[in-house]
């Protein structure tokens, strides 16, 4: 098949990865003919990233940036994308067409191509937009902002031919607030990643390199922002000072990052580390050598959330320590796997009873960690989401 890929987050292959560049990766493996538009810096222009052609369309900034910003680049990203596609591959035709969520901008230009190419169009759901923006107090309900995008978000589910949700939780959701849509389109596509083994890199001395030897470390890596409420994260820390051999270790970017910065120094929190980014590879070498991966989801969420970053945390053994929203069935993939502890945001003394459990018992640690790389071998591979796409489509 041909088949074309519109994204939006799809780091450089070259230097990074995620698990869109992963289910790409496995599309060419199984001999398909693979193209790929997504936003890039500099002038628009084909780039070949670990053998495989990324057509790169330059675009407004997107990441960390203001969300009135972010909301003129995600409604002017389809216009670009179109443009890049007709000037670069105008006559090819195209069998099926993969896109994800966020953003749901994208939907005019699949939906177009589509027609224009008789082709199905698969959407992998990670992000229900625009009411986790209500929910966080981004947006406003029933605004003409929200109106507006939730008017896209409904074409978004009706153009598209199959929708790949992440937990049931997902589908359950999407169908209870769009009755008129099939749920025969819908099914369950994990979350996905490629074995840890299969890029692990050899660096003995990263925890010197980090200065957290013969340390508990207890790992948060990812987006920092408002989703994540990280202020129960601080809150935990600052609990923990009484164990004066753990370490919190926060990697990551986000708009949130200079008021976690000023919140530590506020709150004088002595046992965490705020750092940037890292590449990929080294970020899964490090946590590998930590004892426990933090999850935290906003309170006020509506909508049902399976952080993707739980992958990381699996693919390595560790267990996790979840702050979680009662709205997901993320709770239910932690029992479900045997592989974490959870509590609700908000709790902070369960999430400290929680912490406690996993501190002072070295064999539960190890037998959670062990049952999480388990449940990703299982279930969680970027094999296992590429066979779930086709034998959908098919």
């Amino acid at each position: 098949m041909r088949v074309l890929f519109l994204m939006f987050v799809f780091p450089d292959m070259n230097t990074s990865f995620n698990m869109y560049t992963a289910l790409v990766e496995e599309f060419v493996r199984n001999g398909h003919e693979i193209y790929v538009l997504a936003p890039g810096i500099g002038s628009t222009g084909i780039k070949v990233e670990n053998g495989i052609k990324i057509l790169r369309v330059k675009t407004l900034p997107i990441k960390n940036v203001p969300n009135f910003l972010k909301g003129i680049s995600n409604i002017l990203l389809p216009f670009q994308f179109k443009k890049a596609l007709h000037k670069f591959y105008p006559r090819v035709q195209f069998d099926l067409i993969i896109s994800a969520t966020p953003p749901i901008t994208l939907v005019d230009l699949a939906s177009r191509l589509k027609k224009e190419h008789n082709s199905k169009f698969y959407l992998i759901l990670r992000d229900i937009f625009p009411q986790n923006a209500v929910d966080l107090g981004i947006m406003k309900g029933k605004s003409i902002l929200h109106l507006y995008f939730r008017s896209k978000e409904r074409k978004l589910y009706r153009v598209a031919d199959f929708i790949g949700c992440m937990s049931q939780g997902n589908i359950d959701y999407i169908i209870r607030h769009n009755p008129l849509l099939s749920g025969n389109k819908l099914h369950i596509l994990h979350n996905y990643q490629k074995l840890y083994e299969d890029y692990e890199i050899s660096n003995t001395n990263i925890l010197r390199e980090f200065n957290i030897e013969n340390k508990f470390v207890v790992v948060f890596g990812g987006n920092m922002g408002k989703s994540q409420q990280l202020e129960n994260v601080l809150k935990l820390a600052k609990d923990c000072e009484e164990y004066h051999d753990v370490e919190f270790i926060l990697l990551g970017e986000g708009v949130q990052i200079k008021k976690i910065e000023m919140d530590i120094k506020k709150q004088n929190i002595r046992n965490i580390k705020l750092m940037g980014t890292i590449s990929k590879q080294k970020y899964q070498t490090l946590i590998s050598r930590c004892q426990l991966g933090l999850i935290s989801l906003h309170q006020d969420f509506t909508i049902p959330n399976i952080p993707s970053k739980t992958l990381d945390y699996f693919n390595v053994g560790i267990p996790v320590l979840a702050s979680i929203d009662k709205a997901t069935d993320y709770n239910k993939v932690l029992d479900e796997a045997k592989a974490g502890l959870w509590s609700y945001a908000g709790d902070h003394q369960s999430f400290k009873s929680n912490f406690d459990k996993l501190y002072r018992d070295s064999s539960l640690r190890k037998t959670m960690g062990a049952n999480g790389r388990r449940y990703f071998e299982k279930f969680l591979t970027a094999g296992l989401a590429y066979e779930s796409i086709i034998k959908t489509i098919s």
